[in-house]
């Protein structure tokens, strides 16, 4: 037990204690919001706030533990991590739920009183591969080998995420990490322009024989206004969420008093539509409070990539924050109705214990690189080149 609380003092003492400082006020901001928009339910805040409270704990540690394991340990076991990507991600098949999405999302164990978004932890390991990739060809980034060593990962996550699960949101924020990432290693601009020649011939294609009618009709109304006017069939959830939005004025109608919040009219008020009843409850002010937290956090995360040269460190920095502007920016876009709803949770802010676990374990990745901005000169002049792993 000595040896533990050691292990653990001593890798509290290196992490990035700015960071966690800045996940942990956000994460109370929206453990009290929380409380306000689940005050209405029939059981209760109190089972909401405690099962996040518990999570985010759970978070930390992971946060303290991931923040004491270089980023070359990761690394030398790429292989490893694909598979437990694909091993996570095909335990939908006989234990997914759709949680009343539509989508097959979550992990439903029966011995597990809560489920589990294995999408959300995919998101942290590949991150590790993508930058392990990179670093691995960085002298020849940009040949047609390293562009496809690169997309066959982001091939095999997305399109295996979106044939268990069909979910676009999450499958939507590799490609997002993917684009981020192979921009900031210098991926050359070429590439940029035939994917994007590629993705115009096949958008038609697949919105006729690859998107559901109701994932049609989500990015149709953002383009249509003679769509559903009157917010009774597609818009309806984006209507009453804007109204939510628009309904606190300056100040806010006050905590645990938002008309719409607690009186459940606001749809997924304390997951994807947070935003919504944090604007209906908190205001502008509220909305303004929760943007600067999650702005200071994306801030951090680039500021400890840029300040170091290490090539696969900055990069994992990057994917992290990529990953989490990507979040921000669809679930913002969402309640404002401005881009479609695919069912993305605020970062830090919304309810989710798989969330914000994988949360505070994403950013344990960018505290491990503050605590070790370069390599230990021992493995840098001794250890083997990464030869060994090609996949």
């Amino acid at each position: 037990m000595y040896r533990i609380l050691q292990y653990f003092r001593d890798a509290f003492r290196k992490c990035d204690k700015i960071l966690l400082l800045l996940c942990v006020i956000a994460n109370i901001f929206g453990c009290l919001v929380i409380a306000s928009t689940t005050a209405s339910t029939n059981s209760g805040p109190v089972r909401y706030v405690v099962m996040q409270v518990v999570a985010s704990l759970a978070g930390i540690v992971c946060y303290v533990i991931i923040s004491s394991i270089d980023a070359n340990f990761f690394s030398e076991h790429r292989l490893a991590l694909v598979i437990f990507n694909t091993f996570l991600l095909l335990l939908i098949i006989p234990f997914g739920t759709d949680m009343g999405s539509g989508n097959r999302s979550w992990l439903d164990f029966p011995f597990l009183p809560f489920n589990i978004q294995p999408a959300e932890v995919c998101k942290i390991t590949y991150v590790l591969i993508m930058a392990s990739v990179m670093a691995s060809r960085q002298n020849n980034i940009s040949t047609p080998l390293s562009v496809g060593h690169m997309l066959l990962h982001l091939g095999l996550l997305f399109g295996l995420n979106m044939l268990v699960s069909r979910d676009m949101g999450v499958s939507l924020i590799f490609a997002f990490i993917f684009i981020a990432m192979s921009f900031s290693g210098g991926v050359s601009w070429i590439w940029y322009l035939t994917g994007g020649g590629l993705v115009a011939v096949a958008a038609p294609l697949a919105w006729l024989f690859v998107l559901d009618g109701y994932q049609r009709n989500r990015i149709a109304v953002l383009f249509n206004p003679e769509l559903d006017p009157l917010g009774t069939g597609a818009r309806y959830h984006t209507m009453r969420a804007l109204r939510s939005l628009t309904g606190g004025g300056m100040t806010g109608q006050g905590l645990f008093e938002g008309y719409r919040t607690q009186n459940g009219l606001l749809f997924a008020q304390h997951t994807d539509y947070i935003f919504s009843a944090i604007g209906e409850e908190l205001g502008f002010l509220g909305c303004g409070l929760a943007l600067l937290l999650l702005v200071l956090i994306v801030s951090r995360c680039f500021w400890v990539g840029f300040n170091t040269q290490d090539y696969m460190r900055r990069l994992i920095c990057i994917g992290t924050a990529s990953a989490l502007i990507f979040q921000i920016v669809i679930n913002i876009g969402m309640n404002l109705g401005v881009m479609p709803v695919i069912g993305l949770t605020l970062p830090f802010i919304s309810y989710g214990g798989s969330s914000i676990i994988s949360l505070y374990a994403m950013m344990g990745l960018v505290s491990g690189v503050f605590a070790r901005p370069v390599a230990p000169s021992h493995e840098r002049y001794i250890r083997a080149p990464l030869k060994s792993i090609h996949f």
